[in-house]
Protein backbone atom coordinates (compact mmCIF):
# COMPACT_ATOMS: atom_id res chain seq x y z
CA UNK A 1 0.00 0.00 0.00
CA UNK A 2 3.12 2.25 -0.82
CA UNK A 3 1.52 4.42 -3.48
CA UNK A 4 -1.96 5.87 -4.01
CA UNK A 5 -2.33 3.73 -7.09
CA UNK A 6 -1.66 0.95 -4.87
CA UNK A 7 -5.31 2.12 -3.24
CA UNK A 8 -7.47 1.51 -6.56
CA UNK A 9 -11.07 0.56 -5.19
CA UNK A 10 -12.05 -2.96 -6.29
CA UNK A 11 -15.82 -3.86 -7.89
CA UNK A 12 -17.04 -5.51 -5.01
CA UNK A 13 -15.85 -2.32 -2.66
CA UNK A 14 -17.97 -0.06 -5.21
CA UNK A 15 -20.82 -2.40 -5.21
CA UNK A 16 -20.66 -2.46 -1.14
CA UNK A 17 -20.38 1.53 -0.93
CA UNK A 18 -23.38 1.74 -3.39
CA UNK A 19 -25.23 -0.51 -1.16
CA UNK A 20 -24.86 1.57 1.63
CA UNK A 21 -24.66 5.45 -0.03
CA UNK A 22 -26.97 5.03 -2.83
CA UNK A 23 -24.21 6.47 -5.11
CA UNK A 24 -23.53 5.74 -8.39
CA UNK A 25 -20.40 3.49 -8.85
CA UNK A 26 -19.22 6.38 -11.22
CA UNK A 27 -19.90 9.07 -8.67
CA UNK A 28 -17.36 6.88 -5.89
CA UNK A 29 -14.88 6.52 -8.20
CA UNK A 30 -15.15 10.51 -8.86
CA UNK A 31 -15.03 10.77 -5.15
CA UNK A 32 -12.39 8.09 -4.55
CA UNK A 33 -10.55 10.40 -7.10
CA UNK A 34 -10.85 13.40 -5.15
CA UNK A 35 -10.58 11.45 -1.71
CA UNK A 36 -7.26 10.40 -2.49
CA UNK A 37 -6.37 13.66 -4.16
CA UNK A 38 -6.81 15.21 -0.30
CA UNK A 39 -4.69 13.49 1.73
CA UNK A 40 -0.83 14.18 2.28
CA UNK A 41 0.67 10.35 3.86
CA UNK A 42 0.74 7.01 2.01
CA UNK A 43 -1.72 5.35 4.15
CA UNK A 44 -5.60 6.15 2.56
CA UNK A 45 -7.08 8.40 5.12
CA UNK A 46 -7.52 12.01 5.46
CA UNK A 47 -6.53 13.82 8.99
CA UNK A 48 -8.81 17.06 9.87
CA UNK A 49 -6.05 18.89 8.79
CA UNK A 50 -6.43 17.34 5.35
CA UNK A 51 -10.11 18.32 5.14
CA UNK A 52 -9.45 21.92 6.38
CA UNK A 53 -7.57 22.43 3.29
CA UNK A 54 -10.14 21.85 1.12
CA UNK A 55 -11.02 25.89 -0.23
CA UNK A 56 -14.65 25.37 0.43
CA UNK A 57 -14.40 24.33 3.25
CA UNK A 58 -11.63 26.28 4.96
CA UNK A 59 -13.53 29.80 3.73
CA UNK A 60 -16.36 28.42 5.65
CA UNK A 61 -17.61 29.35 8.53
CA UNK A 62 -18.83 26.29 9.82
CA UNK A 63 -16.09 24.27 8.24
CA UNK A 64 -14.55 23.31 11.55
CA UNK A 65 -17.73 22.09 12.72
CA UNK A 66 -18.71 20.32 9.32
CA UNK A 67 -14.99 18.78 9.36
CA UNK A 68 -16.10 17.49 13.01
CA UNK A 69 -18.90 15.57 11.82
CA UNK A 70 -16.47 13.26 9.97
CA UNK A 71 -14.63 12.05 13.01
CA UNK A 72 -17.69 12.52 15.27
CA UNK A 73 -19.02 8.80 16.01
CA UNK A 74 -17.73 8.26 19.60
CA UNK A 75 -14.53 5.94 18.73
CA UNK A 76 -11.90 8.95 19.14
CA UNK A 77 -10.02 7.81 15.70
CA UNK A 78 -8.81 10.86 14.36
CA UNK A 79 -8.60 9.68 10.68
CA UNK A 80 -11.71 8.37 8.28
CA UNK A 81 -10.96 6.35 5.61
CA UNK A 82 -12.68 6.22 2.32
CA UNK A 83 -15.89 4.58 3.19
CA UNK A 84 -16.33 6.54 6.48
CA UNK A 85 -16.04 9.31 3.70
CA UNK A 86 -18.48 8.62 1.41
CA UNK A 87 -20.96 7.30 4.96
CA UNK A 88 -20.86 10.94 5.56
CA UNK A 89 -21.32 12.41 2.29
CA UNK A 90 -24.26 10.12 1.68
CA UNK A 91 -26.24 12.11 4.21
CA UNK A 92 -25.71 15.61 1.29
CA UNK A 93 -27.04 13.04 -1.31
CA UNK A 94 -30.70 14.53 -2.60
CA UNK A 95 -33.40 11.93 -1.07
CA UNK A 96 -34.73 9.63 -3.64
CA UNK A 97 -38.70 8.95 -2.75
CA UNK A 98 -38.51 5.31 -4.25
CA UNK A 99 -35.43 4.46 -2.56
CA UNK A 100 -34.87 3.75 1.49
CA UNK A 101 -31.73 5.32 2.23
CA UNK A 102 -30.60 5.11 6.20
CA UNK A 103 -27.77 7.29 5.84
CA UNK A 104 -29.79 9.68 3.84
CA UNK A 105 -33.24 10.22 5.36
CA UNK A 106 -34.47 13.27 6.48
CA UNK A 107 -34.37 11.78 10.24
CA UNK A 108 -30.53 11.73 9.79
CA UNK A 109 -30.04 15.04 7.97
CA UNK A 110 -31.79 16.56 10.88
CA UNK A 111 -29.12 14.56 13.49
CA UNK A 112 -26.33 16.00 11.60
CA UNK A 113 -27.68 19.18 11.72
CA UNK A 114 -28.35 19.17 15.07
CA UNK A 115 -24.91 18.45 15.71
CA UNK A 116 -23.47 21.24 14.57
CA UNK A 117 -25.21 23.38 17.05
CA UNK A 118 -24.64 20.63 19.84
CA UNK A 119 -21.04 21.68 20.79
CA UNK A 120 -20.32 20.28 23.81
CA UNK A 121 -21.80 16.46 22.68
CA UNK A 122 -24.14 16.53 25.60
CA UNK A 123 -27.69 16.25 23.11
CA UNK A 124 -28.99 19.34 24.06
CA UNK A 125 -28.55 22.34 22.06
CA UNK A 126 -28.14 25.47 24.93
CA UNK A 127 -28.40 29.29 24.44
CA UNK A 128 -24.67 29.82 24.58
CA UNK A 129 -24.15 27.01 21.96
CA UNK A 130 -26.76 28.56 19.81
CA UNK A 131 -24.94 31.91 20.58
CA UNK A 132 -21.42 30.59 19.61
CA UNK A 133 -23.15 29.29 15.82
CA UNK A 134 -24.30 32.70 15.26
CA UNK A 135 -21.28 34.10 15.40
CA UNK A 136 -19.54 31.26 13.58
CA UNK A 137 -22.48 31.82 11.12
CA UNK A 138 -22.94 35.72 10.69
CA UNK A 139 -19.84 36.89 12.76
CA UNK A 140 -19.89 40.97 13.37
CA UNK A 141 -22.32 41.16 10.73
CA UNK A 142 -25.22 41.89 13.25
CA UNK A 143 -24.49 43.36 16.98
CA UNK A 144 -24.62 41.10 19.84
CA UNK A 145 -27.92 42.48 20.95
CA UNK A 146 -29.06 40.98 18.15
CA UNK A 147 -27.53 37.87 17.68
CA UNK A 148 -28.93 37.42 21.97
CA UNK A 149 -31.78 38.41 21.01
CA UNK A 150 -32.43 35.55 17.98
CA UNK A 151 -30.68 32.93 20.08
CA UNK A 152 -32.89 33.79 23.32
CA UNK A 153 -36.01 33.53 21.03
CA UNK A 154 -35.16 30.53 19.17
CA UNK A 155 -34.83 28.57 22.28
CA UNK A 156 -38.08 30.08 23.33
CA UNK A 157 -40.30 28.77 20.69
CA UNK A 158 -38.56 25.35 20.17
CA UNK A 159 -38.08 24.52 24.14
CA UNK A 160 -41.28 22.74 25.08
CA UNK A 161 -40.34 21.30 28.29
CA UNK A 162 -38.98 24.54 29.64
CA UNK A 163 -35.33 23.19 30.63
CA UNK A 164 -34.01 26.31 28.72
CA UNK A 165 -32.28 24.07 26.02
CA UNK A 166 -33.46 22.17 22.52
CA UNK A 167 -33.34 18.62 22.31
CA UNK A 168 -33.47 16.23 19.25
CA UNK A 169 -36.76 15.92 19.54
CA UNK A 170 -37.95 19.73 20.23
CA UNK A 171 -35.27 20.43 17.46
CA UNK A 172 -36.89 18.15 14.56
CA UNK A 173 -40.37 19.67 15.78
CA UNK A 174 -39.54 23.26 14.79
CA UNK A 175 -38.17 21.97 11.68
CA UNK A 176 -41.10 20.41 10.87
CA UNK A 177 -42.01 22.45 8.03
CA UNK A 178 -38.76 23.24 6.73
CA UNK A 179 -38.02 21.40 3.51
CA UNK A 180 -34.59 19.78 5.44
CA UNK A 181 -34.31 17.11 2.49
CA UNK A 182 -33.78 19.85 -0.13
CA UNK A 183 -31.71 22.10 2.06
CA UNK A 184 -29.14 19.80 3.21
CA UNK A 185 -28.58 18.49 -0.27
CA UNK A 186 -25.90 18.74 -2.64
CA UNK A 187 -26.27 17.27 -6.36
CA UNK A 188 -23.44 14.80 -6.81
CA UNK A 189 -22.22 14.89 -10.68
CA UNK A 190 -22.84 11.70 -12.27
Amino acid sequence: MGNKSSLLLQEEEIAQIQDETGFTPNQIERLYSRFTSLYRSDCGTLSREDFLRIPELAINTLGERIVNAFFNDGSGIDRVNFRQFMQVLARFRPIKKSKDNTLNSREQKLKFAFKMYDLDNDDMISRDELLAVLHMMVGANISEEQLTSIAERTILEADQNGDQTISFEEFCKALDRTDVEQKMSIRFLS
